[in-house]
């Protein structure tokens, strides 16, 4: 089915507008890239100050050229780009990349003529790439609509080529992409796409993204961004990907408080808080990498492998000490090495000398190589169902000797059984790349990415996209009345709660002595007392709490303590009263939450709870709404997990009530997301397997 960037990315003709005969400049470089990547359709030179460019008639201007035009790339100064862009709507281009930059970038006036080229592209249905681009590169089409020397050809070169299946890079700085492309080059990884998207006054990374999951020549993708415009189209191109099974590996810049700033002036896109991109991250099963290198040996064990059955890997090797480091890097990230059986040891025994070992890690020794038992073990390994993954550590620095036998090797790889990694701990010769990769073999040269990488294929194998949340639980009610202020205090904030279906425990407001008895009659004792005002939102910190109450003394002391307490800490605040509920059960503590992300909208949060929630700040996060499958496999993630799931012999908690009260409250704040900022439950108690839960504070703050 076609797609409507389809003339984009292979267009049958192109404009260079600003052409130049120079080919030290960009504008010049631009001709130059199309030709020698030998671009098979027509191109266009335009500048009026030449008759002809490199044997091409040149133009003075896009409406002089007559013919129909898919593609214009513009490269010339920023006050001239928006009278040429209409020049190309007239003259009907379908169209454009700017490289020119000057744009939103620089702010004040600049930015202004970012929003002209956006409000032209909706007007007339031109589609715009940029400003402030590094253009294009479609390998599979020979379009090189860039300047970047990533994409130049050297004559007699022939380029390492080790992997049948290609990935596709889309990044919103120009400079990283095409170091993505030359680095996949270098390790003969094949590439379909490389793009940037510059300033994304139309076009975004969100329909890029789109374009690369329904491609049929890209089989992975790479994303380097900074921040999301087109956030609808992103989600839905996020989701495809998810339901397709496309690995997506994305790195996400402007995490710290500098790198927001140089997010912000490089391509004018807010870098956004980095826990709801994570949060989105995980719900669509994106690969997130933090380091250039680490995304593309991923990207390359994805492109050369299958997707593993299990995390049980053999790692294979001809020096016992690299045999080691090498069990030693997947082992540190959570895979198991396991010892094989006495019928796979006896097998590979026979091909290795006595002093090798064959348990795992397997050391056929230097000899396994000229003896063929490197190859045989690998054969076996393959074949058995005793590992799902195997890592082959061996030297590749000869420039004549060669470890495998393509004729062998091959078959093997080509069955695609399960992943087989090859890691070289010297560093690997152009020869031994060539050689291992006509059998469809990328080498490594970094075990701790290697072993990062075969812990990814391994959860991204069991990835599943998640279901979504009922949104008819719970029932959809009017909760205006109950936000009449920003700030609730914890008794208007559950009183909210309550009115939107969530279960809490009685309790009773109480403003002045006169009513402490009634509440101690229908709450009953042992009680808790809280001092409420939403000027107080840390009740602890002013003496505002009091627990375990006993007896009915020590109710009307405890009133006459916290009111005091409220007024010598905070004499400004607005007193409510103090709320009076019961003691609650033991058990774990957890914290509740959602708060609004500018760019993604309402996000849900669960993590270790009580008053060390700030100090460990072991949480996760997923954007609302989620189902309470989802919201399980949230709780699964934290590290504090085996607290509720039976730890050192305490009974397992109730983790299904817990899931259910998470999407609930997403729900929640999903439906009223232009009401409702924030949620807080701290801390919620999980009682044991199906006793529920309580919620023991909450906190809800409104719009303003």
């Amino acid at each position: 089915m076609p797609h409507p960037l389809d003339s984009f990315f292979s267009p049958a003709s192109i404009a260079l507008i600003g052409a130049s005969r120079d080919h030290e400049k960009i504008p010049g470089r631009l001709l130059s890239m199309l030709r020698k990547n030998e671009y098979p359709g027509k191109i266009y030179p335009v500048n009026p100050n030449y008759a002809e460019i490199d044997g091409l008639v040149c133009y003075k201007s896009i409406a002089e050229i007559g013919a129909p035009i898919d593609l214009a790339v513009v490269i010339i100064p920023a006050r001239a780009v928006l009278p040429a862009l209409e020049q190309c709507a007239a003259a009907g281009v379908k169209n454009a990349v700017i490289i020119s930059s000057g744009f939103a970038e620089e702010g004040g006036d600049s930015a202004a003529m970012q929003d002209a080229i956006a409000a032209l592209a909706k007007r007339t249905g031109m589609r715009i790439s940029g400003p402030n681009a590094e253009g294009f590169f479609s390998q599979v089409q020979c379009v090189a609509a860039t300047f970047s020397p990533a994409v130049d050809v050297k004559p007699g070169v022939v380029p390492l080529i080790a992997t049948q299946r290609r990935i596709g890079i889309v990044a919103q700085s120009g400079g990283i992409g095409f170091a993505y492309y030359h680095r996949a080059r270098a390790l003969g990884v094949a590439v379909s796409y490389v793009v940037s998207a510059g300033n994304e006054s139309d076009l975004g990374a969100g329909e890029f993204l789109d374009y690369l999951v329904q491609d049929a020549s890209t089989d992975v993708i790479l994303l380097f961004i900074e921040g999301i415009r087109d956030v609808d189209k992103f989600l839905a191109a996020a989701g495809r990907a998810a339901e397709m099974k496309k690995p997506v590996i994305v790195t996400k810049v402007g995490r710290s408080g500098a790198g927001q700033r140089a997010a912000a002036s490089h391509t004018a896109s807010m870098a956004g808080w980095s826990a709801a991109y994570d949060a989105v991250f995980a719900k669509y099963g994106f690969i997130v990498s933090n380091d250039l290198d680490e995304a593309l040996t991923i990207a390359a064990v994805l492109a050369s492998n299958p997707l593993p059955k299990g995390d049980r890997v053999a790692v294979v090797t001809v020096s016992g000490g690299a045999g080691i480091w090498g069990a030693d890097a997947v082992a540190l990230r959570g895979l198991q090495v396991p010892e094989l059986s006495e019928r796979i040891q006896a097998e590979i025994k026979t091909l290795m000398p006595s002093y090798g070992t064959a348990r795992n890690p397997i050391d056929v020794t230097a000899q396994g190589v000229t003896s063929g038992g490197l190859q045989k073990s690998v054969d076996l390994l393959t074949a058995s169902d005793e590992v799902e993954a195997i890592l082959v550590v061996l030297s590749l620095s000869s420039e004549v000797r060669k470890p495998f036998r393509e004729e062998e090797l091959t078959p093997v790889l080509a069955a695609q059984h399960k992943p087989v990694v090859f890691y070289s701990y010297t560093v690997p010769s152009d020869f031994a790349r060539r050689e291992l990769g006509k059998s469809g073999v990328v080498v490594l040269s970094g075990l701790t990415h290697a072993g990062v990488a075969m812990r990814q294929l391994v959860d991204y194998a069991r990835f599943e996209l998640p279901k979504p949340a009922d949104e008819a639980r719970p029932p959809s009610r009017d909760l205006s009345v109950h936000l009449t202020s920003p700030v609730l205090s914890e008794a208007d904030s559950k009183a909210l709660l309550r009115a939107a279906g969530i279960a809490l425990p009685d309790e009773v407001l109480v403003k002045d002595k006169a009513g402490l008895d009634e509440a101690v009659a229908r709450i009953g004792l042992p009680l808790v007392m809280k001092i409420q005002s939403p000027d107080i939102s840390h009740k602890g910190e002013v003496g505002g709490v009091r627990v375990n109450i006993a007896t009915k003394g020590e109710v009307f002391l405890a009133f006459e303590a916290l009111l005091a307490n409220a007024r010598k800490h905070r004499p400004e605040a607005v007193i409510q009263g103090v709320l009076v509920g019961p003691m609650a059960r033991r058990g774990v503590e957890i914290i509740v939450g959602t708060m609004t992300d500018e760019t993604f909208g309402p996000m849900v949060m669960v993590g270790l709870g009580g008053i060390t929630t700030e100090l460990f700040r072991d949480v996760a996060y997923r954007p609302a709404p989620v189902g309470a499958e989802e919201a399980s496999a949230m709780l699964a993630g934290l590290k504090a997990a085996p607290l509720l799931n039976g730890f050192r012999g305490a009974v397992k908690a109730d983790v299904a009530a817990l899931s259910q009260l998470i999407a609930d409250i997403s729900v929640l704040a999903a439906r009223h997301a232009r009401q409702i900022a924030e949620i807080e439950l701290n801390p919620v108690l999980v009682h044991a397997e199906g006793q529920g839960v309580t919620i023991v504070d909450a906190l809800v703050v409104g719009r303003k």
